[in-house]
């Protein structure tokens, strides 16, 4: 069946940022001086950003205010969008494809605005998406269907003729549960769920060069 539009997420999807993400918290403590402990990742992993810089304060005798963590971690961040980030496998020269193909696009993301739009433009492909939805502009995460259904409305494909590109499982089994065409997008952060990822999805794929459509 032709394509006619397509919804990709972005961490983890377009973008290989898993890994950054996971190792947020060991690089921030080495910018520090401060030598991270044994399975600081494990521990951090339930945290929100709030209770990192607690945790970074009581468990490693930082000094600085939580604000100031929490404002030198985002700037950590930005810095990771801005500069490092690289695309996954394969989606530059897909997205292409789908441009000739003149498939619509655009990105439903749980990132920022302001980190998605930095990393889009560094790599040059900001400018296949006609639009950015975020969660917290949408004011849901991706236990919810909202994000999909806005993304749907705004490209104005068939259903049928729609497919959401996804890595994770949450994400996934909401877009499917809610009628969408999805695609599986391998990313070692989620390898332990790629078994019940196939079963749910049309197609896995270990990099776009792997997707028939």
């Amino acid at each position: 069946m032709k394509l006619e539009a397509a919804i990709f997420d972005l961490d983890g999807t377009l973008l290989d940022s898993m890994p950054i993400w996971q190792g947020l918290g060991e690089n921030y403590l080495l910018q520090k001086k401060v030598q991270p402990a044994p399975g600081l990742q494990d521990a951090l992993k339930t945290m929100s950003l709030q209770q990192a810089a607690q945790h970074f304060r009581t468990a490693y005798g930082l000094r600085e205010a939580e604000e100031t963590i929490l404002s030198e971690i985002a700037t950590l961040i930005a810095d990771l969008y801005r500069y490092e980030i690289p695309l996954k496998s394969g989606a530059a020269e897909y997205l292409q494809k789908l441009q000739d193909k003149n498939v619509k696009m655009c990105i439903a993301t749980a990132t920022e605005r302001h980190l998605a739009e930095s990393a889009l433009e560094r790599l040059d492909i900001r400018r296949y998406f006609s639009t950015i939805l975020t969660s917290s502009e949408v004011k849901t995460g991706k236990d919810d269907p909202l994000i999909y259904h806005r993304a749907f409305e705004h490209l104005g494909a068939p259903i049928t003729k729609t497919v959401v590109f996804e890595d994770a499982l949450h994400a996934i089994e909401t877009a499917t549960a809610a009628g969408f065409r999805v695609v599986g997008v391998y990313d070692e952060t989620a390898a332990q769920d790629k078994e019940r990822i196939k079963a749910l999805t049309e197609q896995y794929i270990y990099s776009f060069s792997d997707w028939k459509g």
